[in-house]
């Protein structure tokens, strides 16, 4: 590949982000930066993160853009986020985010402004056709960047993919005056809107506290809760069930009459899932692969068949705590050939 091309750096203030920006100059690339302004929170955020980022691209001596998506994310994330959780399913607003907001909108900025690709600090791989799972799977991203279009793939850089988060630490310190600061900032945490707790956000929009009935699998009344929305598929806390010898999990949630179901753990095991909003890397329509049913767990081997553009997913072992609203990704062997929200489960 060769150098002297234009590359834009999604900088969030943190040292993956810094450290991909010195890597790429290192290399000979001209580096920019890009910062995303997302969402108005008064907490001094943007203020402390530019704070940092001006740091390092006055080390680099490069230049940056901030770039305000707050409205495009607050309609494509955010909202998205907050009646995911009032219809009773479970949403993952970082997969919106990188299709629609960090490679969508920010790619198609980095297009406008010249640049031959876009590059951002998440640990994962591609080779322009195809994501791969990074080098450090305790940091691999790969399950969140699956939605992304195909079309985005070959303009993508992850220049962390074959490093692991002790080696980025090492390598900031060659960002000098800017390596305290950004190695003392905290690690951002999952959810960038999310302060607290994600009841919290909900909160401002809708009054959850609102007590109701636990159900059993029959439709009996077995006890009590605190408000639906407090609860995700696999929960076992947070509600009273009479007279009951060993743990249960929250099955089922009911947003209409602000009921749940609980069962015992066997209650949530799963064998197929039903998936839409497909995103492919692969032409097949039927193949056999691992599925990643939430982001921390391993992949559970299954056959899968494409059938108007839903998946229907036959799971070779069981799985348990599956929630409507998450994603199942696909991969071959470290490969993500693609993805689907889950619909529904059994």
């Amino acid at each position: 590949m060769s150098k002297n091309k234009k590359v834009m750096v999604g900088m969030s203030g943190g040292i993956d982000s810094s450290v991909t920006a010195y890597m790429l100059q290192k290399e000979g690339y001209e580096v920019e930066g890009i910062y995303l302004k997302l969402h108005n929170r008064t907490d001094d955020y943007h203020e402390s993160n530019l704070g940092y980022i001006d740091d390092v691209a006055k080390f680099l001596g490069i230049k940056y853009h901030i770039l305000d998506l707050s409205e495009k994310f607050n309609k494509d994330v955010y909202e998205y986020f907050v009646n995911s959780y009032l219809e009773g399913t479970t949403p993952n607003p970082c997969v919106q985010c990188n299709r629609n907001i960090k490679f969508g909108a920010m790619l198609d900025f980095a297009k406008e402004h010249g640049a031959s690709f876009l590059a951002t600090g998440h640990y994962a791989t591609t080779d322009g056709k195809f994501f791969y799972e990074a080098e450090d799977k305790t940091k691999d991203q790969s399950y969140f960047l699956s939605q992304i279009k195909k079309e985005a793939l070959p303009f993508m850089m992850f220049p962390l993919s074959n490093y692991k988060k002790e080696d980025i630490i090492k390598l900031g310190a060659n960002l000098d005056v800017a390596y305290k600061k950004i190695t003392e900032k905290n690690e951002s945490q999952e959810i960038c809107f999310v302060e607290t707790v994600y009841t919290d956000v909900i909160k401002r929009h809708a009054n959850i506290d609102q007590e109701g009935d636990v159900l059993d699998e029959n439709g009996n009344v077995v006890g009590k809760h605190k408000g639906y929305a407090h609860y995700t598929i696999g929960k076992r806390k947070g509600f009273t069930v009479k007279g009951a010898q060993v743990p249960h999990f929250v099955t089922k949630l009911n947003p209409k009459d602000n009921t749940i179901v609980v069962g015992k753990r066997e209650s949530l095991e799963v064998n197929e899932v039903l998936g839409d909003n497909l995103n492919m890397f692969v032409d097949d329509k039927k193949f056999s692969c691992g599925v990643k049913l939430r982001y921390r767990t391993t992949t559970t081997p299954c056959d899968v068949e494409i059938v108007a553009d839903k998946a229907l997913i036959y799971l070779k072992e069981p799985a348990f705590g599956v929630a409507s609203g998450q994603l199942a990704v696909f991969y071959d062997g470290n490969k993500v050939i693609g993805s689907a929200f889950i619909q529904s489960a059994k």
